[in-house]
């Protein structure tokens, strides 16, 4: 670290121009690439994929995406408006990616089959016309989507309202950015010069976290083209990537301003920030890289995608802390130190390593009271995590849209004129070999009106071929509600079962319902294994830093209740709606893939602060060999600039709440309170008060372990020589 912070140091210039030459050119290179985002995930063996095979088979027109054109009159009937509407939608039905639109008028003569007639309420004051997309949703690009809304919305007038739903629409409404963002970078500069007191050390953190995050940013689109990434992927990374890199500067910045003013050279204060708390920085960021690249072992091809992207961001914005950020100090030499602190080293010199205040303060308060604290803690915890007993995983329908967006008002609309099950159906697909399939299905749907749940039961359609049968069935409840999911489970294990006990004809339940369902089951079944996997990786890893059994499973411990807390926020802001509508979100089911997610990022984060707290404590610890006086100096030498780091992340993380994305909202505030949790209950008074508790027994290992498990010093002898 020593050899890599001097040459970062004495080469500076070429060190700051390579890192110019990377970000243009890896930014020219995507720009001409291009993305290939996709928010498409495959689930094998599971029913809502067969059925959805089965519907490419035989119903290839409905295995596109289905969305609405809504209209809805505020007097009279849609009768007035039929002319204009039919002949929008027959344009419609033109252009590209659109292979048919079914209108909710009856042009045929009385007595007919009219396809759409299910389409009109029975007011005649809510209508829909579907508009059969050539693919699904993810597969269709933006610009062939917003031809079909830009057709559409052509027939607004002060008579009639004109509303989109459907995943396609829901598309072009999908934020690219967060507008809050530029809110939090704003708090984070006053963090920062509050702080430091200087212009210049409170642009360094600050500048580095922006220009690592725009290579990130770069590299994520590139890799786009190799693995299936989500579109929130970029706004994520940000997120994530401002959070931690923001972080990794202020630690080498702080521990750099604190040897300047000890005395040192312009240079050893930034070679020796480096050694030290650059290691921390180098095993922290490690940590979390490894904790997203956890979730590869789960094989799902949607996270693979989102745990490579985030690990690039977080592996290049702890490279850009340790190698351009030394030479960007090394540029501003003593002006990281405001006016009054270098006026004050120039006439009463250096000052000691450890100043009286009020973290050595408390430090030492902690250590008076470590069972009394403790207990006060936990119970702060614990409570904070009660909400987490009614989590409900899912994926949120457009219902949980911002107010006033068209997919939220389509969504209204419909629930209003046909029920809350309308915009999620679900669809029964049947294998047909022969007249007993057909027999089969045909008595399926006959004994599924009237069932619990069921608010409307479709006919059996046949494809021409004859051998694939599709029912459509409409919930009582809205796609979200657990209800909706009891549905299913009913009809798969019970309904259809009675149906084909003879013929034993492959019926599958599909529709984007039953596979959001199914998302959910497939993941809430991999969280144990991805917990077992993280908690253990992040033990071995501690183990290896600090020659202890107890400190990584304190800090095991720790993590999981900074995860249940933090769960315990989102369920009580997403699902009960506590302060939901300051943020514009609706309520629903918390995005199933979050835990996961959250779980690989929070404990990364977890790490990177139980890191710097006690490799501080575990250098005094090694020098002195006394506990308490370890543990007291470690928490006030770290206190202020932990707290501080946090602050800026809980701004960071917050400030993406406001950005209109529900699933970016619930990371923000997820990750921003376990943040603020993290740093100003578990470390600054669980952890130090355990450890006060343990004694000695903090830093013990078996000695046959001890000779296993590999030497590595996190925080190396301040000898810069």
């Amino acid at each position: 670290m020593k050899s890599l912070a001097r040459l970062s140091v004495r080469h500076r210039w070429i060190m700051l121009f390579a890192w110019i030459v990377l970000f243009i050119g890896i930014n020219v290179i995507s720009q001409v690439a291009g993305s290939a985002y996709s928010n498409s995930f495959s689930l094998p063996g599971t029913d809502s994929t067969r059925a959805l095979h089965l519907l490419e088979t035989g119903f290839k027109a409905q295995s596109g995406d289905t969305d609405q054109i809504v209209f809805a009159v505020k007097s009279g009937t849609l009768q007035s408006h039929q002319a204009t509407i039919d002949k929008t939608l027959a344009r419609i039905a033109k252009l590209p990616e659109v292979s048919g639109v079914t209108s909710p008028f009856c042009s045929t003569s009385p007595g007919t089959y009219c396809p759409g007639a299910a389409q009109m309420s029975k007011s005649g004051t809510i209508a829909y016309a579907t508009v059969h997309f050539s693919n699904q949703a993810n597969l269709l690009s933006k610009t062939d989507i917003r031809n079909v809304y830009n057709t559409g919305a052509t027939l607004r007038s002060s008579s009639l309202e004109v509303e989109f739903g459907g995943n396609a629409f829901g598309q072009l409404s999908a934020p690219t950015g967060s507008p809050g963002e530029g809110f939090g970078l704003l708090a984070t500069a006053i963090v920062l010069f509050l702080a430091f007191g200087s212009l210049f050390a409170m642009l360094l953190p600050l500048g580095v976290a922006l220009f690592a995050i725009g290579i990130a940013s770069a590299a994520t689109t590139l890799l786009s083209h190799g693995l299936s990434i989500a579109e929130f992927a970029p706004i994520l990374g940000s997120l994530i990537g401002l959070g931690v890199g923001i972080d990794y500067a202020l630690f080498i910045v702080t521990r750099s301003r604190q040897n300047l003013k000890q005395g040192m050279s312009v240079e050893d204060s930034i070679v020796t920030a480096v050694n030290t708390s650059g290691r921390a920085v180098l095993f922290a960021g490690a940590t979390v890289v490894v904790a997203l690249l956890g979730m590869l072992v789960l094989g799902f091809s949607f996270l693979n995608g989102l745990g490579v992207a985030a690990a690039v961001t977080v592996l290049i914005t702890m490279m850009a802390a340790l190698t351009l950020l030394p030479s960007l100090l090394a540029f501003q030499k003593m002006r990281v130190l405001s006016r009054r602190e270098r006026r004050r080293l120039q006439e009463s010199g250096p000052e000691p390593a450890l100043l009286e205040g009020g973290w050595q303060r408390w430090a030492a308060f902690v250590g008076r009271r470590p069972r009394t604290l403790s207990a006060v803690a936990l119970l702060v915890i614990l409570a904070l995590a009660i909400p987490v007993l009614s989590l409900n995983l899912g994926i949120s329908d457009q219902g949980s849209d911002p107010a006033g967006s068209t997919t939220r008002m389509a969504y209204d609309l419909l629930a209003k004129g046909f029920g809350p099950g309308f915009s999620g159906p679900l669809v029964v697909v049947g294998s047909l070999h022969n007249a007993a399939d057909k027999t089969a299905m045909q008595a399926l749907d006959t004994s599924l009106h009237n069932k619990p749940g069921i608010a409307e039961v479709g006919p059996l359609i046949v494809n021409p071929q004859g051998n694939v049968g599709l029912i459509t069935v409409v919930a009582t409840t809205s796609p979200q509600d657990t209800k909706t999911s009891a549905l299913i489970a009913n009809l798969r294990d019970t309904y259809i079962p009675a149906a084909t006990a003879a013929t034993h004809t492959a019926v599958y339940v599909g529709g984007s319902t039953a596979l959001a369902h199914d998302f959910a089951n497939v993941l809430d079944s991999k969280i144990p294994l991805f917990l077992a996997v993280i908690v253990i990786l992040g033990c071995l890893l501690l183990m290896i830093a600090f020659r202890s059994i107890l400190i990584p499973l304190t800090a095991a411990l720790m993590n999981l209740l900074a995860v249940g807390a933090s769960f315990g926020l989102v369920v009580a802001v997403f699902q009960w709606g506590w302060g939901s509508s300051l943020i514009g979100s609706g309520t629903g089911p918390v995005e199933s893939y979050l835990p996961i997610i959250m779980i690989a990022i929070l404990f990364g984060l977890s790490m990177d602060y139980q890191v710097f707290l006690v490799s501080r404590m575990h250098e005094e610890w090694v020098n002195t060999g006394d506990n308490e006086g370890a543990i007291v100096h470690g928490q006030a030498n770290t206190g202020r600039v932990i707290t501080a780091a946090a602050l800026i992340m809980v701004c960071v993380f917050f400030s993406f709440a406001f950005g209109g994305q529900r699933i970016i909202a619930e990371f923000g505030i997820g990750l921003g309170g376990a943040v603020l949790m993290d740093a100003f209950i578990i470390r600054t008074v669980l952890v130090p008060s355990l450890m006060h508790f343990f004694g000695k027994a903090n830093w013990w290992m078996p000695a046959w372990l001890d000779r296993i498990v590999p030497h590595v010093a996190v925080e190396a002898s301040e000898d810069i020589k």
